[in-house]
This record gives C-alpha cells, structure tokens and sequence, in this order.
C-alpha cells in the first residue's frame, strides 16, 4: 500500500506549538496523528502578540458601560457582546469574529438576530417613538379629561383632586422623555446653580471649621423643626426632647465603639442625617408629602385586592374575607414579586435605582457599590440588592461589606411591605421608614466602620447587566417572578411556623421555671424578658412614659431576637398592644421596619458567601456588627419620627387613603 506524500501540506499554526510531535507523526506515517490534516482557526483566547509568540498580558475591556483607561488591545480577543452595550459614549466590540468550533461567524454570513428577540420586539424597536408618543398622548389626554370633569367637584389643591393623577403623568412623561433627551439637561443646569451658589459660600468656609459649621446647621435644623410645631396630645415638647436626646446617644455609641473614629468621614454623617431628617419632614409635616405617600401606600393596598382575585378563583370568594395570613398576606407576596421581576425585566426598576443611588452617591460621597445596594434595599430586599453588584463584591472593601450589609439590615423590602399593610399596619409610615433608612444606614455604617481602603468603584455608579439570567420575554419574567414569589412565600410561611412554635415551646418553659419563683403577674416569657432589656430603647426613642415603655420595649425585643413578622402581628392582633397610645404606636410603627434580626443574619451570611465565596470568613466576621448598626439605622428613623409626627393618628390608622 502506497504511503500518501504529505510535504506539500500546509502546517497549521494554530496547533503545530510541539515540534517533536510533529516529527515522531512523521516517522510513524500515520495520516490520523499528522497535524497538517487539522482544521486551522484563529484561535480566539489568545491575543495577536499571543500567535506571534509574545508571551504579553491583555486585559478585558468592554465588561461595563463606561469609558475605561486600559489601553487598547488586538480586535479578535473580544466577544460576541457588542448587541449589549447601549448606544453612546463607551467602549465599543467588533462586528464579527470567526469561531469554527461552534459555526462561522464570519461578517459575510453572521446572523446578529438575539435568539431572544421576537418579530414584535423587532417592530416596537424600530418604531418604538411611535408607541411612547401614543403612551404620552393617551395618558395627557386622560389628565386634562379628569381635570375637566372632576375639577368643580374636586377642587385643585384637594388631596383627592389634581396631585395624584398628576404624580402619575408627571412620572411617565420623564420616563418618555429621558428616552430621547440625556438627562444632562436637568443635571447640568443643577450643577451650574449648586456650583455657583452652595459651592461658593463653603469655599469662604476654613476647611478646619467645615465640619464644625455643618454639624451646627443640622443640629439648628433639627431643633428648630422638632419644636416650633405646636404640642398636641402626647407629642409634647419634653417627649421631643427625649427622642432628640435618643438620637444623640444613638450616633454617639456608634462613634465610641467605631473601628477607626480617626478615619471617620464627618461629611457622609452629617449629610446622612441631614437627609434623612429633610426626607421626615416632607412626609410627616408637609400636605404634599403626605399624600405622595398616600398614593404610594394606596397603590400597594390595591395589589391586595388583585391577588385576592386570584385567591378566590382557586378557592372561594369567602375565602380572602376570613383574614388568615395564609389566604390574606402570602398571595399578595408571590404576586407582588412577580410583579417587580416584570418592572426589573422591562428596566423600570433599574432606572429608579439608579436615580436614587445617583443622588446618594453625589451627596454623601460613598462608593458607587454602596450607593446602588442602599438605594435598592427598601425595592428589592437584601439579598436581591446584593446581586446587583455581584461582579464587584469580590473586590469590596470591608467597609464596603460592612454598609452593605448594614442597608439590607435597615430596611424592609417591597415584598412584605405589602403583607404589613394587610396585616393593619399603617402604609404611610412603612414606606417613608424605607426611605428614610437609607441615608441613615450609609450614616451609621460609616461611623460604626468607616472606610481605610481605596475603593473599586469610587467615582462611578454602574449597576451591571445581569444576561445570564435575562428573562426571554415579559411572560418569562413573570413566570419566574411567581416562581421566586411562591419561593418566599413558603420561607415566609416555613419560618414563621417555626419560630412562633419554637417562642411558644421557649414561654411554656420559662412560665413553668418562674412559677416555683413565684412570678405569676406577669408570667416570665421571652417577650418580658427582652422588654426590660430594650426598656431604655424605648425610653430614648420618645415612648410616653404612661405604662407604655415595657410594651413597646417587648416589641422591639421580639424583633430583634425572632423578626419583624411576629412583633408586627402582635402589634395588630395581640389584645395587650390594644390600649397603645398613638405616639407609642406610631414610634413602634418606625421602630420596627427592618430586617435587623438573628434569622436575617443567615440570610445575609449565606446569600453574600454564594456570591462570592472568597469573602464568607469577611461577611460572617463583619455580620453582627453590620446587624447592630442595622437596627440603630432603623432606632434613628423611629426617633426622628418621634420628634416631627404631630397628627399622630394620621400615621397609626391601618388606611389613610383619601
């Protein structure tokens, strides 16, 4: 048999790296082992230095949306992305490559179509000012038709009259036109004002009395808004006085057990609070203010309502009317969470997001990690607040862990708000507490633990895109958002079966131990235990001293040790809480909106050593601290409530929806 002539052929590049392989292929004349008669290919992992032999390292570009520093590399080490990245300034991929291990991709023959996109996608895309300009037309059309039938009988500067559907147009003609106009145009303009006017009168300021002076603004603004209001019943000047008093000892604590006071960043502090302050006395003091978070708080009792549709299809139409947590609260969790995996998938969220965390990050000069994670906490939870950095939580600063652990400790998420709401719990207070704790946790995390390290994502505000995990279509994202609903309606349910027997099981033994001590009036249970422990908590937080303090001292207890869920039920539904005064109530209210508790740290250990289990021995070292500062973020918001609410029943009320 003739033996074929192979010195005619070609030698690969791409895989001819071993000579010696080559030459025993040669010796052995077999055609199945002689490399000549591989495919060749451009070998796409490594760079043009790399097939010539250079030994250089590259570095990626083209991961965020921002213009990087790195130096330009060779065209054919990029991805197949460049569909992703959103038009405008910013690094920008190759057309095409070639790949024959997985079919040529060549610029002649290439298909960019996404798998995901569909011929409805294609047309809305390509016509899509179109659809915005009918969107924007139908919902002004709407405004003025209400205006002109409502308008007699309601009239303008009601609360029920022109704000709240104004509110609403107002929301969706910025979101149509920041579609097509940068937002450089409002940003610019307020940069120009703030420049030339804040900027200027600090700058005759000495830099060593900058501090000093700014910290004596706040202190002139919280006294002068806590008690030029009038006194009404139990809202006297001297209960004020001691939740301004509570306040104080609060920040102080933080800055005597602080793990550097030197390294302490007055202005994020002091900048804190002062937002946090302004943000109360929008929502509590202010007409506007208030029915803003009536709206608010008045949408999320509807959804309610639509879920109860879906509850009485599976079962009844008595059914939601019997007022179990089990047919009352769980189904408007899971349809709540699929509603905001919808707004997530269409960019809703994100866009607010980011907006939010914009502002904070301008103001109080965090990291841009820290700012997404505490602007989205009272949105998405703790845990879902964390994925939104997940690319970046492997290169935080512990400081950085430290405050994003202390925002999803501070605030509760959008996905039980709801489920307070249907338990009673006044919508108002629950949302402008949210609010309200997100400068207070940046505040108190950075003087707990203040930042010693350079940060990765100082300077810029970037929430990544997450494609791996990009839903196909709107149903898809609803589909998945009852999934991770039904998900944590059975935690929820799960959880709190077992807590409630576990706090029964530990009351049962300690009445029996404390009845051969003879305390009887009252029986020794948890909940008296930890209302003794967290008696002075409730003293400086402003609770009436009229029999009140030990009750409102249990409940902070209870959610502290269990949660938030079961000091909330007992608030609503436990005859001993019936008799609370209106601003022990309303203070209790504040007090306990967030996730600050022993089972909460779990969560936050697990799910962040998921994301990056290089850092689990950080999370879980810097985990009990983060989960202190948590809850004194939330003591803050309760105080600041106690020193500016004066229609103390307005905030009390399970419905103050006009």
């Amino acid at each position: 048999m003739a033996v074929p002539d192979y010195t005619d052929v070609t030698e690969s590049k791409a895989h001819s790296h071993n000579p010696s392989a080559q030459q025993n292929v040669e010796k052995n004349n077999d055609p199945a082992l002689n490399m000549a008669n591989e495919h060749t290919h451009t070998h796409l992992h490594h760079t043009a230095q790399a097939e010539r032999g250079r030994d250089e390292t590259e570095f990626s570009k083209g991961t965020t949306y921002e213009d990087s520093n790195i130096p330009s590399q060779d065209p054919h080490d990029q991805t197949l992305h460049q569909r992703h990245l959103p038009a405008g300034p910013g690094p920008k991929l190759p057309a095409a490559v070639a790949d024959t291990e997985k079919g040529n991709f060549s610029p002649d023959n290439r298909s960019d179509e996404d798998p995901r996109t569909h011929t409805f996608s294609t047309f809305y895309i390509k016509y899509r000012i179109y659809f915005h300009l009918f969107i924007w037309l139908f919902f002004t059309s709407w405004w003025i038709a209400g205006l002109i039938l409502h308008g007699r009988k309601d009239p303008i500067g009601s609360r029920t009259g022109w704000l709240k559907p104004f509110l609403l147009w107002l929301v969706i003609t910025l979101r149509m036109m920041f579609f097509y106009v940068p937002i450089t145009v409002v940003t610019k303009p307020m940069h120009f004002v703030w420049n030339n006017t804040a900027v200027r009168i600090v700058s005759f300021v000495p830099d060593k009395l900058k501090i000093p002076a700014g910290a004596t603004i706040v202190v002139g603004v919280l006294l002068i808004g806590g008690f030029a209001s009038p006194e009404s019943v139990d809202n006297t000047r001297d209960n004020r006085a001691v939740s301004l008093f509570g306040l104080a000892v609060i920040i102080f604590v933080m800055w005597a057990t602080s793990k550097h006071r030197k390294a302490i960043k007055w202005h994020t502090v002091i900048v804190g609070m002062l937002v946090q302050f302004i943000i109360a006395l929008f929502v509590l003091r202010s007409g506007a203010g208030y029915s803003i978070f009536s709206f608010v708080s008045e949408l999320a009792r509807d959804l309610l309502g639509f879920a109860n549709q879906g509850t009485s299809f599976l079962t009844a139409p008595s059914v939601p009317k019997l007022g179990w947590f089990l047919v009352g609260v769980l189904p408007a969790i899971i349809f709540f969470v699929a509603f905001v995996q919808l707004l997530y998938y269409w960019g809703t969220l994100q866009w607010f997001i980011q907006k939010f965390a914009v502002f904070f990050f301008w103001s109080m000069r965090v990291s841009g990690a820290e700012a997404v994670v505490a602007a989205a906490s009272p949105f998405i939870g703790q845990g879902e607040s964390a994925m939104l950095i997940k690319p970046f939580v492997a290169h935080l600063t512990q400081a950085e862990l430290h405050q994003i652990m202390t925002s999803g400790f501070a605030t509760i998420a959008g996905s039980v708000l709801v489920a307070y709401i249907s338990l009673g719990v006044n919508g108002q207070a629950l949302i402008s507490s949210c609010v309200m704790s997100i400068p207070a946790s940046l505040a108190i995390s950075k003087l707990r633990y203040p930042e010693t390290e350079e940060t990765l994502t100082t300077g810029r505000c970037v929430i990544p895109d997450d494609d791996e995990h990009r839903a196909a279509n709107s149903l898809h994202a609803f589909a998945n958002g009852a999934w991770l609903g039904l998900k944590i309606a059975g935690m929820i349910l799960a959880t709190l079966l077992c807590i409630i027997a576990f706090l029964g099981l530990a009351d049962g033994l300690l009445t029996w131990w404390g009845r051969y001590l003879n305390i009887n009036d009252p029986p020794l249970t948890v909940e008296l235990i930890v209302g003794y422990i967290c008696y002075p908590i409730a003293f400086l937080l402003g609770v009436p001293r009229n029999g009140d303090l030990l009750k409102v001292g249990q409940l902070i207890g209870t959610k502290l040790i269990l949660n938030e869920f079961v000091a909330y039920t007992n608030l609503q539904t436990d005859p001993a809480y019936a008799d609370l005064s209106p601003r022990s109530r309303l203070i209790a209210t504040y007090a306990l909106c967030g996730f600050a508790n022993i089972g909460s740290l779990g969560t936050q250990i697990g799910v962040l050593s998921q994301i990056s289990p290089g850092r689990s021995g950080d999370v879980s070292r810097l985990a009990v601290s983060a989960l202190i500062a948590g809850a004194l973020s939330t003591l803050t918001s309760a105080s600041i409530a106690g020193l500016l609410v004066t229609d103390q029943t307005a905030y009390t009320s399970p419905s103050t929806a006009s």
